[in-house]
């Protein structure tokens, strides 16, 4: 039996920017062989077709004159252990943040950095998220995911995944081509804090605790400060990339502007935060329409209401126009734009 398509289908509820936008058609799926199904569905046959988690990383510039695929697989369980790891299993459609805090209720700590990244299970590896001192690539084993073109199933270990900063071969080559269905994590059992960053370690401190779960509350703690909630106001998270640039480009830009804030990587290079250029170029909290830069947090465009696509666009490329002007440094969008 086929999945029921739904006409003229609003996907407000389906990006966290609230774009008032819709979708020709619809089509919810809930487990892989629903989703392999559809290379020999007719009436999608040569339809658009734009896959959709928790939409936390897309923008939505206009109505989709196609299919939206709306992942719903479920489900979540411990697969197996060896000596040194856990590995667990969870359907593309389970909650981030929801999947990291069952990890925890289980025994199993690793994740607890990410905690509260808005977005599905499924979405984690195509952006590889990040936060904290933790890439979601390092706890990675492997996933499946369907061809849409041909059904077929296919499995990626971290090699194939290609994993870079907020990055993958699904954002890339594999973009539109794959729906992922399911994700497997590998948790050490040798677990080890990551609370190196101030706001985490100032939170540790003031608690008196140290473990998984008490990374787990200042993370959260500390991300409800800084940045807005998307049910509240319309956001996509952090919206452009830290960029990275040479040493040599690097010592240039500190010797003009030596309060930069950056982080050093081994290689010599340095990340520079986005959201102290944005700040110093005095974007915090200007507006082009609805769309505007957060007023505490330049790192986040939001809609104030009414906002559309274009209109967050249109400010993104304002706001990178004028970095580049002052800093020399290109910015790079985070979310897929659409």
């Amino acid at each position: 039996m086929p999945q029921p398509l739904i006409a003229d289908y609003p996907l407000r509820a389906h990006n966290t920017f609230g774009f008032d936008v819709r979708a020709r058609f619809a089509m919810r799926l809930e487990s892989e062989a629903q989703v392999a199904a559809l290379a020999n569905d007719g009436r999608i046959a040569n339809l658009p077709q734009l896959v959709l988690g928790g939409g936390s990383n897309v923008v939505l510039t206009r109505d989709f004159d196609g299919v939206a695929l709306l992942v719903g697989i479920l489900g979540k369980r411990l697969i197996a252990q060896d000596d040194d790891a856990y590995f667990v299993e969870a359907g593309a459609g389970e909650n981030w943040h929801d999947f990291v805090a069952w990890t925890l209720a289980v025994g199993m700590p690793g994740l607890e950095n990410l905690a509260l990244i808005p977005g599905t299970v499924g979405a984690a590896p195509i952006q590889n998220i990040g936060a904290y001192g933790l890439e979601m690539g390092e706890r990675f084993e492997r996933l499946r995911a369907i061809e849409l073109a041909t059904g077929e199933a296919h499995e990626f270990d971290r090699e194939a995944c290609a994993f870079g900063y907020r990055d993958s071969f699904f954002k890339r080559a594999g973009r539109g081509r794959f729906l992922i269905t399911s994700v497997v994590f590998r948790l050490p059992k040798a677990w080890t804090p990551r609370a190196d960053y101030a706001d985490v370690a100032r939170a540790l401190e003031n608690s008196g605790k140290h473990d998984a779960q008490a990374i787990f509350d200042a993370v959260v703690a500390v991300r409800r400060a800084k940045l807005p909630d998307w049910k509240v106001l319309g956001n996509a998270g952090s919206f452009f990339k830290n960029p990275v640039v040479g040493a040599e480009a690097f010592d240039a830009l500190r010797a003009r502007e030596p309060e930069v804030v950056s982080y050093r990587q081994p290689d010599g290079s340095a990340k520079l935060a986005a959201g102290w250029l944005i700040d110093r170029c005095g974007w915090k909290g200007r507006a082009i329409g609805g769309a505007a830069v957060h007023d505490r947090q330049a790192l986040v465009l939001v809609n104030r209401g009414g906002a559309t696509g274009a209109q967050v666009l249109e400010l993104a490329d304002a706001i990178r126009r004028d970095v580049f002007e002052h800093f020399g440094v290109q910015l790079e969008a985070e979310p897929v734009c659409l």
